[in-house]
């Protein structure tokens, strides 16, 4: 399985000496973030980072506006990312599958692009991030209980290197 998230980290992945220069590097920063962030779970995929928050804590029911621990949250995220410039940041909405699927995308697009806009005003450059809404297409538990239905509610954001990074790192492992 896997989704939007793992698929971007994925598909930035380089491979080789480099990608194990880049891996070492994503290890040292999930283990920072997984000490740091409180309410998300951390993980490392391929060469990059998963955090997954929990939009139950990060939204009220039917609202894109965050709440403020999802702004404290995602503060401790800004200013952890700060000195991690050479990184691209997809930031991806989730929902469960109640209500019509087109509503569903649109309040996935509306909570991605407010968690997004909040690190930009915490001072991560806008040209680091993407937001997208995926609605109920990406379940990650059943969506026939409340406790399913809570864990699809979520956010999830992918850290990888960006492009520039990967090539000028492959540059110096082939020795140019």
């Amino acid at each position: 399985a896997g989704g939007t998230a793992e698929g971007a980290i994925i598909g930035a992945a380089v491979g080789g000496a480099a990608g194990a220069i880049i891996g070492n590097q994503m290890d040292k920063k999930a283990e920072e973030l997984d000490k740091e962030l409180e309410n998300a779970e951390v993980e490392r995929v391929g060469e990059g980072i998963k955090i997954t928050f929990d939009g139950g804590l990060l939204f009220d029911f039917d609202s894109a506006a965050l709440r403020d621990r999802a702004r404290t949250n995602l503060r401790e995220f800004a200013t952890r990312m700060q000195d991690f410039e050479d990184t691209r940041i997809l930031v991806v909405g989730h929902t469960d599958a109640k209500g019509a699927a087109d509503y569903n995308r649109d309040l996935s697009e509306r909570r991605a692009d407010a968690a997004a806009a909040f690190l930009m005003e915490q001072g991560v450059a806008a040209d680091r991030i993407v937001s997208v809404g995926r609605g109920e297409t990406e379940p990650v538990a059943t969506n026939e209980t409340e406790a399913g239905r809570q864990k699809n509610r979520r956010v999830e954001v992918a850290i990888y290197a960006n492009e520039e990074y990967r090539e000028r790192v492959q540059a110096q492992t082939q020795g140019r």
